[in-house]
């Protein structure tokens, strides 16, 4: 078993046609012939995490965000940041990345999360298309109040922010992360509410004044669950691979 036997795999679930141009996937740290007994998936590569799989004797560990995302110049231990990447590297641990591909893929990011808010009659917001950033789909008529709570609830939030847009929810658009500038789109398509995260002061208060519910659900929230998800296919692919799932639950803590 080697890094690339895993990769090969990875891309058939969340292949690298679907992310987005400006995004950066695939194998980011190692070799792709090294040999791999274990594997741990988490949400973020940092050092935590590589303290974590050098204990569960992991030399490889998926990600959903990427390891290396803003043009590193360097990678040395002058720089906190890039001296995460050296630990990966000197501990002989890969690193494989799958971010908007696997948000956009069908079964990824998206749709697992508007299956968990029990969506139904689930579309990609891009009409036609079988792969898409958003989700959308149906549920039997609620109040926003109620509605909250169950999104809170279902994902394991410490907490979440939200605006009533004036309306009770019924048509749901979903993407997971940070997907905010795509509220005038959410609305176009007749969407009553839109969860997501990362969400900006001003957008909170346009979508109150156009009628949109915006609920705040945190990028952590929304996007790890799709981890168990990795951890599931690849243990069901690979049964003599040891798969471990990270303890780690994202650096924001709320009082």
């Amino acid at each position: 078993m080697t890094v690339k036997t895993v990769l090969d795999y990875l891309w058939t679930l969340a292949p690298e046609a679907c992310r987005m141009s400006w995004d950066n996937v695939g194998l980011l740290l190692g070799r792709k012939n090294a040999p791999v007994r274990g594997v741990l998936v988490a949400l973020d590569a940092t050092a935590a995490v590589a303290e974590e799989a050098e204990r569960l004797d992991c030399q490889l560990v998926v990600t959903h965000h990427p390891v290396i995302f803003h043009g590193d110049k360097h990678i040395t231990d002058a720089d906190p940041l890039t001296e995460v990447h050296l630990r990966y590297l000197e501990k002989g641990i890969a690193v494989i990345s799958m971010h908007t591909n696997l948000d956009c893929a069908p079964g990824g990011v998206n749709d697992l999360l508007a299956e968990q808010l029990g969506l139904h009659n689930i579309s990609v917001l891009e009409d036609g298309e079988t792969a898409g950033l958003i989700r959308m789909g149906e549920l039997s008529e609620t109040e926003l109040p109620a509605f909250a709570g169950f999104v809170k609830q279902r994902l394991r939030c410490p907490g979440l922010r939200w605006v009533d847009g004036g309306r009770p929810v019924r048509r749901v658009a979903v993407g997971g992360g940070a997907c905010g500038e795509f509220m005038p789109k959410v609305l176009a398509a007749g969407c009553d509410t839109f969860v997501t995260a990362d969400i900006k002061y001003h957008e909170f208060c346009d979508a109150a004044t156009l009628g949109l519910n915006l609920i705040d659900a945190g990028h952590f929230e929304t996007e790890d669950p799709a981890c168990d998800m990795l951890a599931a296919k690849l243990r069901e692919r690979f049964p003599a691979l040891r798969v471990c799932r990270s303890a780690h639950k994202g650096c924001i803590r709320f009082l």
